[in-house]
């Protein structure tokens, strides 16, 4: 484990870096209650509300990730004329992440959470996963050409802001840049410099059964990708480099919950990889960082001295 000085040191470097974060920006929202009786209209649980919490989801939660551990961040995406991108805005200001959110017919992207004693009851989606056109497609692919930044991360969720269009001209700016993947956008990723997919993405990006060490060597040749992470849950994460394979193991103490976890990993390491660490440090402190975000409820984020205190006790 990387030692509590070297830590300091590469999150001092980390405010130097300006990232911009490029993807589906997603408004999360959690209604919070009990559930004491059915419902006598249908075989249902009634969820008496006592609270609700609105937080940034997808892209959005990379670039507070990013901000929360010191980096000067940008995030650039899509949101609907409504009540949901008005939120999405407020929440951006009050995370220091300097946005350019682009206006579309479309709604905002939104998922709402019912629970109960920390307990997901259900979800409900409000999306349009049609590919962005026109002047929404125009704006962004302006904000990726003139905005100067050390490198940029692709969060794709599938909900239309990852394109062809869009890849291409990210590719073109000659920066580093790192993609959270959907696997039916496989193709849009070749030569990235990293690709941060989990174990079930992996299987669902090959054309073959096998190991994950067979399937991870085989994408990286075939997307002629520089750097391949293979998230693996419980089993922590695997490294494919030129050097070959290194498998490193999780450092959750508890798991919670796991959403947004992916979110945070892709954050921590593409922000420490651009601050000089070694691909062997980055595992280990995206391990770290993941551990620390799956043992808290809902999209969490990872700021110096959580991680900091998780160095001294992963130690």
């Amino acid at each position: 484990m990387l030692s509590e000085e070297r830590v300091k040191e590469l999150l001092k470097k980390l405010k130097d870096l300006k990232i911009l974060v490029v993807g589906d920006v997603i408004l999360d929202t959690y209604l919070y209650g009990n559930v004491e009786r059915i419902s006598p209209e249908a075989p249902v649980p009634v969820l008496e509300v006592e609270g609700e919490e609105f937080r940034l989801g997808g892209a959005g939660n990379v670039a507070k990730n990013l901000s929360s551990l010191g980096v000067e961040t940008y995030l650039c995406g899509v949101v609907g004329k409504d009540e949901a991108g008005k939120r999405l805005r407020e929440l951006i200001e009050g995370n220091s992440i300097r946005s350019f959110l682009i206006e579309d017919e479309r709604p905002t992207t939104k998922k709402t959470r019912v629970v109960s004693r920390n307990q997901q009851l259900l979800r409900i989606d409000w999306e349009d996963r049609s590919y962005i056109s026109g002047k929404a497609l125009e704006k962004i692919l302006d904000v990726i050409k003139n905005l100067q930044v050390d490198g940029i991360i692709v969060s794709d969720y599938a909900k239309g802001v990852i394109t062809e269009e869009v890849i291409k001209t990210i590719r073109e700016k000659g920066v580093f840049y790192s993609v959270d993947p959907r696997p039916k956008h496989r193709e849009l990723y070749r030569k990235a410099y990293l690709m941060t997919p989990n174990e079930k993405e992996l299987r669902e990006m090959s054309k073959f059964e096998g190991s994950v060490e067979e399937l991870g060597k085989k994408l990286k040749e075939e997307l002629e990708l520089e750097t391949l992470i293979v998230t693996r849950g419980e089993k922590g994460m695997s490294l494919f480099t030129e050097k070959g394979v290194k498998h490193f193991p999780a450092r959750a103490r508890k798991v919670y919950d796991v959403t947004g976890a992916g979110d945070t990993v892709i954050a921590s390491i593409t922000a420490f990889k651009l601050a000089g660490a070694t691909w062997e440090e980055c595992c280990e402190l995206g391990n770290v960082c993941g551990g620390i975000v799956v043992g808290e409820f809902g999209t969490a984020t990872v700021t110096p001295e959580k991680l900091l205190k998780a160095v001294k006790l992963n130690s």
